[in-house]
């Protein structure tokens, strides 16, 4: 109860920060927004543009872990999950806070939207077009740009935010997911995951066990 109430008051915390304290232009903002949208990315900082399209590489690693934890919930995770692609941690924060216990079992009778969101192929491609992005950002960008904007467009403000938000409460699905999947999240692995924010869920994804097996790839330190 302690933790729903907790991502409960964060959620209220960051949204009234973000529409209300947050630095920044919202006229900049809507304009910046339907251009990222469209992909007119002609004059837009690369650094912006590969933020962007790792906050929807944010939500389809959620999609993989949560897709499967609304199974076990008296709320389903799709409709939050869904919304997260537009408005990220907003969407998720609320889901989380009225989140209940997991059973530890493996799940069975997997239908499609759980095999999709489970194939080791399209963790393999999150991973791919992740460091593709991040490549094209780090080598392409404007560093000295982009903090000019952060303190003056609220959207690059607030998408920031929410990129590090969504780093910081991916451990608090991990640990459902790895006992999920027969796995126990009291080893080296579950923080070498925790602690590297993108990368180590985007590994995790790529080497854990199907959601049906329950097997255990890795060797306990």
């Amino acid at each position: 109860m302690a933790h729903n109430i907790g991502f409960g008051l964060l959620w209220l915390g960051f949204s009234v920060y973000a529409f209300v304290l947050a630095p920044g232009n919202q006229a900049d903002a809507l304009s910046l927004v339907q251009k990222l949208v469209v992909m007119d990315w002609q004059g837009i900082n690369p650094l912006i543009i590969a933020l962007f399209n790792l906050m929807g590489i944010w939500s389809m690693i959620y999609s993989c872990l949560l897709f499967a934890d609304g199974r076990e919930q008296r709320f389903p995770a799709w409709p939050f999950v869904s919304l997260s692609f537009a408005v990220g941690a907003f969407a998720l924060l609320p889901y989380l806070s009225l989140r209940q216990g997991v059973r530890s079992q493996p799940l069975k009778d997997l239908n499609r939207t759980l095999k999709f969101w489970d194939s080791r192929g399209l963790a393999v491609g999150l991973c791919v077009g992740a460091i593709a992005l991040l490549y094209f950002g780090f080598t392409q960008g404007d560093w000295v740009d982009f903090m000019h904007q952060w303190h003056t467009n609220r959207f690059i403000h607030v998408m920031s935010l929410d990129f590090c938000m969504l780093s910081l409460l991916f451990p608090a699905v991990l640990s459902a997911d790895m006992s999920r999947r027969g796995m126990s999240a009291q080893t080296p692995l579950f923080w070498a995951v925790a602690l590297v924010p993108l990368l180590g869920p985007l590994a995790y994804l790529c080497l854990r066990p199907s959601l049906s097996s329950g097997a255990e790839p890795f060797s306990e330190a």
